[in-house]
């Protein structure tokens, strides 16, 4: 599936046409996105275009050399961009060629930033731009986006500090939850640095032009605050982790405490018990008709006297 953006003598038209757009002259396109594009898609940009397409293999490879390189008058790059699907969260690369004024994009995944740019487009409200604008107004909305899905995990964060705190609940599911946000700003954080090394080496390149430098600029210190406020959100997770434990802990101990405590509290009656278990011949108070009791009595009064001991010590 693709979207085109081409320049028309009365502004910018868009089609998702592949007839449409080999009738179009290559000079006057200036943004197609590829989305889970088709063979015959692929074929015909490739010679329309004189450019080559990354294969899935190319656009995974975690080496920096094919995070970015210049060809020519052609710049490449990969970014990797996180993505929610079936409840999962996960990275996958964009690829994006730079030709002239023409644009070219390579996705397997939906993105609400893409989405956002074509719905624009579609709506007629963009004025004539070329594809280094419609490149920067990529990473400008998902800049927008990724602050949005950071505020959202705050939150999210928050919530679970304050179930933690006030419930005081220490069942598996608060670890995993933990666990699983933890995860999630590892691609985050993952996600939001290789695209801040993308805008940084633009800014080396001699093809980007000089007058939109000042926007590249932009996007690496908003980056950078993302990366700032992603850790301190990691490192509130950290002391939350640290605070579930100490109180998994706590409870541990408070339960060894009372097994401990049972334990000692029974042991005098359970010694004269045993005492008055042995059946020696000599032993005057098996003769007392008082002698149950007695028993009873003495264990009741050790058990008794154990756990005043205990108390009086502030060991309970």
């Amino acid at each position: 599936m693709l979207f085109t953006v081409y320049k028309t003598a009365t502004g910018l038209s868009t089609t998702t046409e592949l007839e449409q757009l080999a009738l179009t002259d290559a000079a006057q396109v200036v943004w197609i996105d590829l989305y889970n594009a088709a063979t015959d898609e692929r074929d015909l940009i490739e010679a329309k275009f004189n450019i080559e397409l990354f294969t899935r293999q190319e656009a995974e490879e975690i080496e920096s050399s094919s995070k970015y390189f210049e060809n020519g008058d052609e710049i490449n790059a990969n970014s990797t961009y996180i993505f929610h699907r079936d409840g999962l969260y996960a990275n996958d690369p964009v690829s994006f060629i730079l030709k002239g004024n023409l644009l070219v994009t390579q996705r397997n995944i939906e993105l609400r930033s893409f989405d956002e740019v074509i719905r624009s487009f579609r709506l007629g409200k963009r004025p004539h731009i070329n594809g280094y604008h419609i490149f920067l107004l990529l990473f400008e909305t998902r800049i927008d986006i990724e602050a949005d899905f950071l505020e959202d995990l705050s939150r999210k964060i928050h919530a679970a500090s304050k179930s933690l705190t006030l419930s005081k609940r220490l069942d598996q599911d608060v670890l995993i939850e933990i666990n699983q946000l933890q995860e999630l700003i590892i691609l985050f954080r993952q996600s939001t640095s290789e695209m801040q090394r993308l805008i940084s080496a633009l800014l080396k390149s001699d093809i980007f032009p000089h007058d939109e430098r000042e926007k590249l600029r932009v996007i690496i210190k908003d980056a950078g605050s993302l990366l700032e406020h992603t850790s301190f959100n990691f490192a509130r997770l950290e002391s939350l982790q640290n605070t579930f434990l100490g109180l998994v802990d706590m409870e541990q101990n408070r339960i060894i405490k009372i097994f401990t405590v049972a334990t000692v509290v029974f042991m005098p009656p359970t010694l004269i018990a045993s005492l008055y278990g042995m059946n020696f011949q000599f032993m005057p108070e098996l003769k007392w008709h008082i002698g149950y009791p007695f028993a009873l009595f003495l264990m009741v009064l050790s058990s008794t006297s154990t756990l005043l001991y205990f108390k009086r010590r502030n060991w309970l």
